[in-house]
């Protein structure tokens, strides 16, 4: 058979094929586009002015009383900030679902909630309306990945509240592909169902493809010669840092793509055969990205969203709390979709200071998984004395354990300047993830050791 892995990584040198939802709108010039963005701004904003009470104050504040007074994307920007604390407050203020609602309840028919993991999860309704939008928008990321009405979707998730791929699955609905959900499985479970239903593409978090296909090994079970070409991975920043892309399509044989995302904004990102940075989905979004203390426009800084077809419970110049970089020159694919380079560096309040300096966990993973011995790593930063440590646990799978602890702090020390402590972990004690990964913990604030 073939050797996938370098059909693979000979497919990367071509210029890239060029699939798109709607052609018209994703290639269009800038100036055309924007109006088009200006006058989705103002439709949206129509309704909600008149009946969504949380909007309609807190840009009455600001003088705007009318969709039509909003001549301009500009003019935006002088609108506030809106930021999870404001809606996680209206809700508790007004429960169970607050003020940010522009229609009757009876008008919603979906409900899904943030995953937790910055606080307590804030519940999302959704409109018939509103849904089939997240389905176009997903539908917008398979088509940029290539993906077709011929493909077999997996979905490696558990279906629960958190919305995850609950939309992924209404998008492959709206490209005409077979959906597969692997709620309610073992990882075993889901493996062996990826072979038995022929599957081609794969959707779940970068983490869990990962370990899916680890179980595989362990279990005999040959996903990496499997018909599973493509992969989708959200929920967590890593398909876009090189070494997780790398180990994902060494793994798998397929191509992996990077999608991003969030419950209260939409699917907003995607990263298209060119692979050369995250899409923002123009067509469906207006993005600033914004110098995080001082709100002003940057380069880098924090993503900024404002969704144009959610007219149900909004969000309007949304702090995504995502850090970001704006990519330079024109894509490969013909999109005029701005992108973003390497796509989401990480969270805003995820940045640890250690020892004075800014050490994101992205640029971390980035590091260990350069390392094929490691199936799995945590890190603990904790203050000994007056000094902060950076400890990091590494699950060693083939060779010298400690040889490789050795090799990955120097790399730790080259790559970000700072000396950590690693240490290798007997395999299988580290947790494993199906969702979002929680691998970093700052023990610093707390009486935790």
């Amino acid at each position: 058979m073939e050797d996938r892995g370098i059909a693979v990584e000979a497919e990367a040198f071509r210029m890239p094929r060029t699939d798109y939802l709607d052609p018209f709108i994703e290639t269009l010039g800038r100036e055309a586009l924007r109006e088009i963005q200006l006058k989705k701004l103002q439709l949206m904003l129509d309704p909600v002015l008149d009946s969504n009470r949380f909007y309609r104050e807190k840009l009455g504040r600001s003088g705007l009383e009318r969709a039509m007074e909003m001549r301009s994307l500009e003019e935006l920007q002088a609108l506030p900030f809106t930021t999870k604390a404001e809606l996680s407050a209206a809700q508790a203020a007004d429960p169970p679902y607050g003020t940010n609602l522009t229609f009757g309840r009876e008008r919603y028919t979906r409900i899904h909630q943030t995953s937790g993991t910055t606080g307590v999860p804030l519940p999302i309704l959704d409109t018939d309306s509103s849904w089939a939008w997240w389905a176009r928008c997903w539908a917008t990321v398979y088509k940029a990945a290539g993906v077709t009405s011929r493909d077999r979707i997996f979905f490696a998730f558990s279906f629960g509240p958190f919305i995850g791929f609950w939309s992924a699955h209404e998008g492959a609905r709206h490209i005409g592909a077979l959906a597969v959900p692997g709620g309610g499985m073992s990882s075993y479970q889901r493996a062996k169902a990826i072979l038995d239903h022929d599957i081609s593409v794969l959707v779940c978090t970068p983490t869990y493809a990962m370990h899916l296909s680890e179980v595989a090994e362990q279990e005999g079970l040959n996903i990496r010669d499997s018909n599973v070409n493509i992969t989708i991975q959200a929920g967590e920043p890593g398909a876009s840092l090189p070494a997780t892309k790398e180990r994902i399509e060494e793994a798998w044989g397929a191509r992996c793509y990077d999608h991003a995302g969030a419950t209260e904004v939409g699917a907003w990102g995607f990263e298209c055969q060119a692979q050369d940075g995250v899409h923002l989905n123009e067509g469906e979004f207006i993005h600033e990205v914004i110098d995080p203390a001082t709100g002003q426009p940057a380069e880098e800084g924090e993503l900024v969203m404002t969704n144009l077809g959610r007219v149900g419970m909004p969000v309007i110049r949304y702090r995504t709390g995502d850090h970001v970089r704006l990519a330079e020159g024109a894509c490969r694919c013909g999109r005029s979709y701005e992108r973003i380079d390497g796509g989401v560096i990480g969270r805003i309040d995820d940045v640890l200071i250690v020892r004075g300096v800014n050490v994101f966990p992205s640029a971390v993973e980035n590091i260990v998984r350069r390392f094929p011995e490691v199936a799995e790593f945590a890190v603990d930063v904790r203050r000994r004395g007056e000094m902060d440590e950076m400890e990091v646990k590494l699950e060693v799978r083939s060779g010298e354990p400690e040889s490789v602890a050795k090799a990955v702090a120097r790399e730790i020390r080259a790559g970000i300047g700072i000396r950590a402590t690693v240490s290798p972990a007997s395999y299988g004690t580290l947790p494993r993830f199906d969702l979002k990964a929680r691998r970093f913990k700052d023990h610093r604030d707390s009486d935790d050791s």
